[in-house]
């Protein structure tokens, strides 16, 4: 998500893992800048691979998506970020919490590449990805383009394509991948232009995107990701007119992302979130992921409360493939306040049980 700003309606936004994932029954703002940097690895080539599929958690149905990706050999997880730019943190070890993992900030481009000319730093996004490999932990790639966070100047299409194929090259075992993040209104990239144009129109550069990541990386569920669009209800609609001119045009969307930052917002109810989902999946077609979800208060019996009303919604709706909580460690989060955190001082706060004993995983 931008970092600050406010969103239409509302604010914008080791050990092996335990086994039972997603129980079965029938929701990123940059922290300041890029990651930190350390040498540029050497560019080209693949990464070894060798790591078995993830296990744990409910199969997810629906066989193949409309792009062509399929969902049946993914279970349906619940994942959280690095924390900054660590995945274990604070003594705990992540793999033995959460079945999937995104990069916070080093999977943006411009945190890969200053600027569309300089070397690749693979650097922290190698340790990430090794670390899902080691611990058959999915790995989920945020993101390709995003007007937020992007090389200085203006790419090429070329250029564009290069990050892509660089990307899916260097980690061919990525699962899931942001292709887009945020789109006009929200964020605009300086190339978008130079990639196809026709924002507010065919959204032609937003299916180049789609076609090229398919190409890069045929084997990755392609998402569309974007904040507020299970909040609001102008959101909502713009999201799905996108959706629906890109898949007409032949833009390989697989999944829609809701970000689900504005869940605690004063304005926004569980039978709103349920409404808006429910319609983002039926007026499209296509399954959602849940990408970026935080519940900040202060509060510990208030923040359990929120989840005990809102994850409930995302467990049972089918078309709803996995939930990806955007931060776990009180302090360390991407907000202003650090109130989004479920752990704090290495201990679970209410809403951490609530959600460990809900997936039967530990807690700390």
């Amino acid at each position: 998500m931008p970092t600050g700003g406010v969103a239409t309606g509302g604010q914008s936004t080791g050990g092996s893992m335990p086994t039972g994932g997603f129980r079965p029954t029938g929701g990123a703002r940059p922290t300041g800048g890029s990651e930190p940097t350390g040498g540029a690895r050497p560019t080209g080539g693949a990464r070894p691979t060798g790591g078995s599929e993830p296990t744990g958690g409910s199969e997810s149905t629906g066989g193949a998506s409309p792009g062509g990706s399929s969902f049946g050999d993914l279970p349906k997880f619940v994942g959280n970020i690095t924390t900054r730019t660590r995945v274990d943190a604070d003594n705990l070890t992540y793999a033995d919490y959460w079945d999937q993992i995104t990069p916070e900030n080093a999977g943006k481009w411009g945190s890969v590449q200053g600027n569309p000319n300089s070397s690749f730093n693979w650097n922290t996004l190698d340790a990430i990805y090794d670390y899902t490999q080691e611990h058959n932990i999915i790995f989920k790639e945020h993101t390709f383009i995003w007007g937020a966070q992007q090389p200085s100047g203006v790419s090429s299409e070329d250029q564009v394509k290069n990050w892509m194929n660089a990307f899916c090259e260097r980690y061919p075992d990525t699962r899931l991948i942001d292709v887009v993040n945020e789109p006009p209104p929200h964020t605009t990239p300086s190339y978008a232009n130079s990639i196809g144009g026709g924002t507010n129109g065919n959204w032609q550069w937003i299916t180049n995107a789609f076609t090229w990541a398919r190409e890069a990386c045929p084997n990755a569920i392609l998402i569309l990701n974007d904040y507020n669009d299970i909040e609001w209800t102008n959101d909502n609609n713009h999201m799905i007119d996108i959706v629906n001119t890109v898949l007409s045009n032949g833009g390989p969307i697989d999944a829609i992302g809701a970000q689900s930052h504005d869940l605690d917002h004063s304005g926004i109810n569980p039978q709103t979130v349920e409404n808006l989902l429910n319609k983002l999946h039926n007026d499209t077609g296509l399954p959602i992921y849940v990408t970026e979800m935080d519940l900040s208060y202060s509060d510990d019996q208030q923040q359990l409360s929120a989840y005990q009303s809102y994850y409930p919604i995302f467990r049972d709706a089918e078309f709803v493939k996995g939930i990806t909580i955007w931060g776990w460690i009180y302090g360390s989060t991407w907000s202003m306040a650090p109130d989004s955190g479920l752990v704090r001082n290495g201990s679970s706060r209410p809403a951490m049980k609530y959600l460990m004993d809900e997936l039967g995983r530990p807690s700390p």
